[in-house]
């Protein structure tokens, strides 16, 4: 009898063989899996993640045969499972057509099944979770101890009397590794995990042993790719790092400084697996030199302000030193102010050196001319400036320089009366965001003082502006933002009518107080022509909310000041308040906003609508 049903197992599997099965082949058997709860809801989606019954139910149609292959691997795949969360003791069981697994009478079922889709069940008995009984942590060496001991100086994420899972037994793994790494053992490996279940106590014992190997400084890196770019100046900027302690995060700064150079595409960092004969570690850098040159566009929309092009010309890789010559040139206010003689004309052409003088130096000289229309008064300008930046960490750099402007300038359709200034500006940012076009958690500020000196009137004044944000991430999503930004400007020195009229301060419209025109906040001369002020201060709250894929939407409030003292004067303070649209793309968010002032300035458009990329702030 035992021959006959071996007999009868055998033809029952070739006929289900899989491979004689096809999608609507007679052969192809449907099945349903159902995974009974187990009352443990990270247990549950363990077991539906492992079970390959589950996976392969409706993407990859098999036989009887296959089915039942399948349900024999998903044996030992749910007791993985079950042992992943804790559960060393427990047991899961499959039954296919109501018959167990295993049952010999199940492929004879199966190829004539009482129902289609075929029932599936698993259950999973997981019994009592057990508990870490120890952790031990010990190095390779007795010498090497103190190196294990100052990374369990605080807590790895685990600890005896916690459920025996293995995702924090890795995580702590990776944890100890990672001080390791950090506190400049380039080299360290774990040489050994030990793990010992007691079925009785219903603990496990875990042992761990870490080779930490010496702590090393970098050696003078290597840079190899570079076609266009010279490779003494490569090997001097990423020198930079040369004789520092080891740790993942310097090896990631200085393979981030490579790439903002600019001529480069990508840069890999490759630390080698050991140390030269000084006992340092060697680096290579890998860099991809890209299109040396570059030509874009961008535009821009105010109802008030009409809408402005900017286009684009940059050469990344001037002289081989990572040079960047950029020309670009703007035309504002198409269509607004009139004719073509009443637009914004503005040309510029910057030149930033990377390294000079052999230090972390940056030069930045930036020649411009200009014609102004505004509402608040016409300029024809010649501007230079030239200035050193230094980055002193990953979110701070400070730049200085001397720069001159020589013009003519006067309220709008009036004369103009020539201008010269002169001054040193000083500045910093700081920057500690995620996203440079939309951000969703830390801060940034902007500061600059530039004393100056008008040669025609001969006085002195002192402009001084700042402005900083924050963004919150509500609910840790990216979803929900929230996002604060103020700005404080003051003229100090100087009285307002001795300072040119486009350096003194000014409210109103997109990056201002939206709802209100531009420039429209603050005092005004006789021909009621807005004439800017010597202080500012302005505030704006925006909550950004991602509604539906890559669609968002934003409410915000505006508010500003302008006054004619040093200190701002809040009892003029304008409000605007609106909605916009957000599209998110790759590269960021298309903005589109509608504010409405909360009191109307006389003989404004009581609205402002406001296109462009990024976020508003």
């Amino acid at each position: 009898m035992s021959r006959l049903r071996s007999i009868l197992l055998l033809l029952a599997l070739l006929a289900a063989s899989p491979a004689l099965a096809q999608d609507g082949d007679p052969a192809t058997l449907p099945y349903r899996v159902e995974i009974a709860p187990t009352g443990d809801s990270r247990l549950d989606a363990a077991l539906r993640a492992v079970s390959q019954l589950v996976a392969l139910q409706d993407q990859a149609p098999t036989s009887a045969g296959g089915v039942l292959g399948r349900a024999e691997g998903d044996r030992e795949r749910l007791q993985q499972a079950l042992q992943s969360e804790g559960y060393w003791g427990g047991v899961a069981r499959i039954t296919l057509a109501g018959l167990p697994l295993g049952n010999p009478d199940l492929p004879i079922r199966l190829e004539n099944p009482p129902e289609r889709p075929v029932p599936v069940r698993i259950t999973a008995e997981p019994g009592t979770p057990y508990r870490i009984g120890s952790i031990s942590i010990r190095a390779t060496t007795p010498a090497e101890q103190p190196s294990i001991n100052q990374v369990l100086a605080t807590p790895i994420g685990i600890a005896p009397g916690d459920v025996a899972r293995a995702e924090p037994v890795l995580t702590a793994e990776r944890t100890m590794l990672d001080r390791l790494l950090a506190a400049g053992h380039p080299l360290a490996s774990q040489a050994g995990r030990e793990t010992l279940v007691d079925h009785g106590s219903k603990t496990m014992e875990i042992a761990w042993r870490f080779a930490p190997g010496p702590v090393a400084t970098f050696a003078p890196p290597q840079v190899e790719g570079a076609v266009r770019v010279d490779p003494d100046f490569l090997r001097r900027q990423a020198g930079h790092m040369t004789g520092d302690i080891y740790s993942p995060e310097r090896l990631e700064k200085q393979r981030q400084e490579l790439m903002a150079l600019g001529p480069f595409g990508s840069v890999r960092a490759r630390a080698a697996e050991r140390l030269d004969a000084e006992g340092r570690l060697p680096v290579t850098f890998t860099v991809a030199e890209r299109a040396r040159h570059a030509v874009g566009a961008t535009a821009a929309y105010e109802t008030n302000y009409g809408p402005s092009i900017r286009v684009y010309w940059e050469h990344r890789n001037l002289f081989g030193g990572a040079e960047r010559l950029r020309l670009e040139g703007e035309v504002a206010r198409i269509g607004t102010g009139g004719g073509v003689d009443q637009m914004t004309y503005r040309t510029a052409a910057t030149y930033r050196s990377p390294g000079i003088f052999g230090r972390d130096l940056t030069l930045v000289a930036t020649i411009g001319a200009l014609r102004e229309r505004l509402e608040a008064y016409d300029r024809d300008a010649l501007a230079a400036s030239i200035l050193f930046e230094r980055r002193l960490s990953d979110q701070l750099t400070v730049r200085a320089g001397p720069m001159a402007e020589f013009g003519s300038i006067g309220p709008p359709d009036g004369k103009l009366s020539p201008y010269q200034i002169v001054g040193v500006l000083f500045g910093a940012r700081y920057d500690g965001t995620d996203s440079l076009l939309d951000p969703s958690k830390g801060w940034r500020a902007d500061g600059t003082v530039t004393p100056s000196y008008s040669l025609r009137e001969s006085e002195p004044f002192l402009p001084v502006r700042i402005t900083g944000s924050t963004y919150w991430d509500v609910f840790g999503d990216r979803r929900s933002i929230l996002a604060v930004r103020g700005t404080l400007g003051s003229l100090m020195g100087s009285g307002r009518g001795s300072v040119p009229r486009h350096m003194r301060f000014y409210a109103g419209g997109g990056g201002s107080v939206r709802g209100f025109d531009y420039q429209s906040i603050g005092p005004r001369d006789e021909r009621n022509k807005p004439s800017g002020g010597a202080s500012l201060l302005e505030a704006s709250v925006e909550w950004r909310q991602r509604v539906w894929g890559d669609i968002g939407g934003v409410v915000f409030v505006d508010a500003g000041t302008v006054g004619t003292g040093s200190l701002p004067d809040t009892s003029n303070l304008r409000v605007g308040a609106g909605l916009g649209l957000r599209y998110y793309t790759p590269i960021g968010p298309i903005r589109a906003d509608v504010a409405l002032p909360v009191i109307r300035e006389p003989n404004s458009s009581g609205y402002g609508l406001y296109v462009g990329i990024g976020q508003a702030f």
